[in-house]
């Protein structure tokens, strides 16, 4: 299948790399500024655009790889009659596959690479989990041969599944990366360098590996020592939004531990 990728940002950088490298070269790349289409598009060898009008029309196969927010301005104008007999996925964790049909698309999925990505560093799919859904045993077919080619972790997913699965991504990646960037600015304000958390991390991530997180959680908001809690939130007087954190994300510890208890 020729293959057109609209995006040209974190995980469609990441994703055109991973399928070129699987042996589906790249048609054309989109996005709305000249400069990243060309950048990608010179790195996959294939063809830029940043004109909506001018993405190909032949292609078997659309990747959507935008910011949620700019999907219904963005597909109107994509979905033409002349691509409309094409397969159409994007890659968003919490837009509903049924999207697609309100612009016209007869085929249609969502492929979801569950993963942080960034233009700097290049990930190992072959870990890289894919949740797929498609419009029809054949649409979906198609989608799990294409992500086998890059991954060892196929699973299908339905709208609801994957949206739960993006909202826990957003406490696992997200907020504990938050997390990083706040013990980082704590540490430079005394001189320490951030690696020195480093073996921590590891340690702390190996943990869940084998422990449910709940069990492997430690710490004074778990047994609530409220001498070593009240001295914290002292020393974070200066940080107001760091303190309000720290004590509510202390008291869900504590609260998630009793409930484990009780169990």
């Amino acid at each position: 299948m020729k293959i057109v990728l609209i995006g040209a940002g974190n995980l469609a950088t990441n994703l055109g790399r991973a399928l070129t490298a699987a042996g589906h070269p790249i048609e054309m790349v989109y996005s709305r500024t000249e400069e990243s289409a060309v950048c990608l598009a010179s790195r996959l060898g294939c063809r830029a655009t940043s004109s909506l009008d001018k993405v190909a029309e032949d292609a078997g196969l659309y990747i959507v790889a935008l910011k949620d927010s700019v999907l219904t301005e963005v597909l109107p104008r994509l979905l033409t009659p002349a691509r409309r007999q094409a397969l159409w996925v994007h890659t968003a964790g919490s837009v509903p596959m049924d999207i697609w049909r309100e612009y016209g698309a007869s085929r249609y999925g969502v492929f979801y690479p569950l993963q942080t990505f960034s233009k700097e560093r290049e990930v190992d799919f072959a870990e890289v989990p894919f949740f797929l859904e498609a419009s029809g045993r054949m649409e979906m077919d198609i989608l799990r041969q294409l992500a086998g080619t890059m991954s060892r972790h196929i699973h299908e997913a339905d709208s609801v599944q994957r949206k739960a699965l993006h909202l826990a991504a957003v406490f696992v990646c997200n907020f504990t990366n938050a997390m990083y960037a706040a013990g980082a600015r704590l540490l430079e304000e005394q001189g320490i360098g951030f690696e020195t958390m480093l073996p921590l991390i590891d340690e702390t991530a190996r943990k869940v590996h084998s422990l449910h997180p709940a069990v492997a959680q430690t710490g004074p908001a778990v047994r609530y020592d409220q001498g070593v809690m009240g001295s914290h939130l002292e020393a974070l007087s200066s940080h107001p939004l760091y303190r309000d954190v720290y004590a509510l994300v202390s008291r869900m510890i504590h609260e998630t531990c009793k409930e484990r208890e009780a169990l």
